[in-house]
């Protein structure tokens, strides 16, 4: 190993034995170099090896610190939209938005930042929505907290002649008995699942907060009516480090 690597190589086994606890500052650079004998660009060359890693983040002014832990969310896509559980919604449980509803089960605080807007969907959205090129839709953006840290980014497509007028226009949480668009005539029969696994965006990083080397789930949920019209596109944004997906397979 060279120099540096023999100081991550410490610090990670540090960090990773639970000697140096999430959230907790790294020794000084002056006491790193007393107690390994080297210099101080090569102390900062190993801490950085760690900050690549995503195990250190920079804190405010010089300081770098052990990357906290995210308790993390199971997410059961298999029922979370089902529309038997909007159908049997229980108030103060699985009544309102299916995502806080199944947070607040699990003893945490939900909060969303939303907003609405028409805009050209991406590329993608536009293409699994069959919108033609110049067509626009309705976004509903969200920023999903947990316990007041951010968790995820939930964004929802609709074509925009199907929702003008409805409640989904409203920069709010909205909810209604069997979901938003059933109780508009609008009800999604089948679901088409994308998950893929990816670097963040910068945008992405900043609004969840992401410390470096922290890939996302981009998760991309189509629904249709029993047409096979679709009726919404919904990306999910999900940090790797704070959530866990959960699929119930039948095997008929």
């Amino acid at each position: 190993m060279t120099k540096a690597q023999e100081i991550a190589y410490d610090l990670r086994e540090q960090i990773q034995s639970g000697r140096l606890a999430p959230g907790a500052a790294l020794p000084s650079e002056s006491k790193m170099m007393s107690q390994y004998g080297y210099s101080r660009e090569t102390i900062r060359a190993g801490v950085r090896l760690l900050i690549e890693e995503g195990l250190v983040v920079t804190g405010q002014g010089q300081g770098k610190y052990v990357r906290e832990d995210y308790p993390p969310v199971v997410w059961n896509w298999t029922t979370l939209e089902s529309r038997s559980r909007h159908a049997n919604a229980v108030e103060g449980r699985t009544a309102g938005d299916q995502w806080a509803s199944a947070i607040a089960e699990n003893g945490n605080a939900p909060r969303q930042e939303i907003s609405v807007s028409i805009v050209v969907p991406p590329p993608h959205v536009r293409k699994r929505l069959g919108l033609p090129a110049d067509g626009l839709a309705v976004a509903r953006k969200r920023v999903r907290y947990i316990d007041n840290r951010p968790y995820a980014l939930a964004d929802s497509y609709f074509p925009q002649e199907l929702v003008v007028g409805t409640p989904l226009m409203e920069p709010r949480d909205v909810s209604a008995p069997g979901g938003i668009l059933a109780s508009v005539g609008l009800v999604q029969a089948k679901y088409v699942d994308e998950i893929s696994v990816r670097m963040p965006t910068h945008q992405e990083a900043e609004q969840l907060g992401l410390p470096a080397a922290t890939p996302v789930a981009e998760h991309t949920r189509t629904g249709y009516d029993a047409d096979g019209r679709a009726l919404r596109c919904m990306v999910t944004i999900l940090p790797g480090d704070r959530h866990k997906i959960l699929y119930e397979v039948s095997t008929d």
